[in-house]
């Protein structure tokens, strides 16, 4: 795990993130068309130590005010995915994506960073037009680990203000993401949550990548599964197979169910032909979706396993 000195932003590598032992502040954001890379602060750093700059006076202010800000609230280091994995190892790439989630909840704190929702804005948060209200970064599909995954998300505005946080904002987040406030407030465990209600959180976000939409959801349901970047949305047929091999949580299977059947068809048709073809997803005996979006409807669908145990016993399943 590389993480960036707030004081310098000098990248340093660490074992794991138990090994920092006084804790790190990690960023949240959504991407920019241009992003400095690992590459990028790498040459910097050796570039400063021969002039003798601070690298930090030197990166974009996206680095330099997350930088500023936890080295303010005390934390000497910060993670960013933008720079602290090297993308060109496809092997350092997959351990990232398998392992962020796990970065997120053993952070100090989580700085999420909205760029288009500027202090200035006479609206308050809960206005029904505020800018926070529709601020991108509650759209992303790789930003719904990243609230709720640290116990602490502070939200910042494009000024670097801070505009207030997770517990504190739980009812206007849940407004927003339909995400229960027990969890925002870290009351309950997202493992308590159904499949298909946790699905259901995915539903409406989008990713750049297809493959993305699979793989941001990995540390929601506890998977750990290779990134083969090209393989589309097979990518998120893969991640309910290896659900179905680690929970007994047969709400999996509860979607669609409130959508008009041509919705279902325009899903299909974006799925490759070899997966629309397989048995999973022929005829009118579907068993995996082909889309978290397909979950819209299953908040409020809830799974026991006292319930199925009994029922089985019962012989009624």
């Amino acid at each position: 795990m590389w993480l960036l000195s707030t004081e310098r932003a000098e990248l340093k590598f660490f074992t794991s993130p138990e090994s920092v032992l006084e804790g790190y502040a990690i960023l949240s954001h959504v991407w920019d068309e241009h992003e400095e890379t690992f590459q990028t602060l790498r040459d910097l750093q050796a570039r400063c130590a021969k002039s003798g700059e601070n690298p930090r006076d030197c990166v974009g202010t996206k680095i330099r005010e997350s930088c500023i800000l936890a080295e303010r609230h005390g934390w000497a280091w910060i993670w960013i995915d933008t720079c602290c994995i090297d993308k060109t190892s496809s092997a350092e790439l997959s351990e990232a994506i398998n392992s962020m989630f796990r970065y997120y909840s053993l952070s100090a704190v989580c700085y999420a960073f909205l760029r288009d929702v500027p202090a200035s804005s006479l609206l308050r948060l809960d206005d029904a037009d505020s800018p926070f209200r529709h601020s991108r970064w509650h759209k992303r599909g790789w930003t719904l680990q990243e609230l709720v995954a640290p116990k602490l998300v502070i939200f910042v505005s494009l000024e670097w203000n801070i505009l207030g946080h997770k517990a504190q904002l739980a009812d206007l987040l849940k407004a927003i993401t339909r995400i229960p406030v027990s969890i925002l407030r870290s009351e309950q465990d997202i493992s308590d949550v159904s499949l298909a209600g946790r699905m259901s959180w995915a539903s409406d976000r989008q990713t750049t990548r297809a493959e993305d939409e699979a793989y941001s959801l990995m540390g929601i349901f506890g998977i750990n599964m290779p990134t083969l970047y090209g393989e589309g949305r097979r990518a998120f047929y893969r991640l309910q197979e290896e659900i179905m091999r680690t929970s007994v949580d047969t709400s999996l299977f509860v979607w669609g169910r409130s959508r008009p059947a041509d919705t279902l068809g325009a899903e299909l048709s974006q799925m490759p032909p070899d997966l629309v073809q397989h048995d999973h997803f022929s005829g009118a005996a579907h068993l995996l979706a082909p889309s978290p979006r397909c979950f819209s409807t299953g908040g409020h669908v809830e799974f026991s396993v006292s319930y199925l145990c009994s029922h089985s016993r019962a012989g009624l399943i």
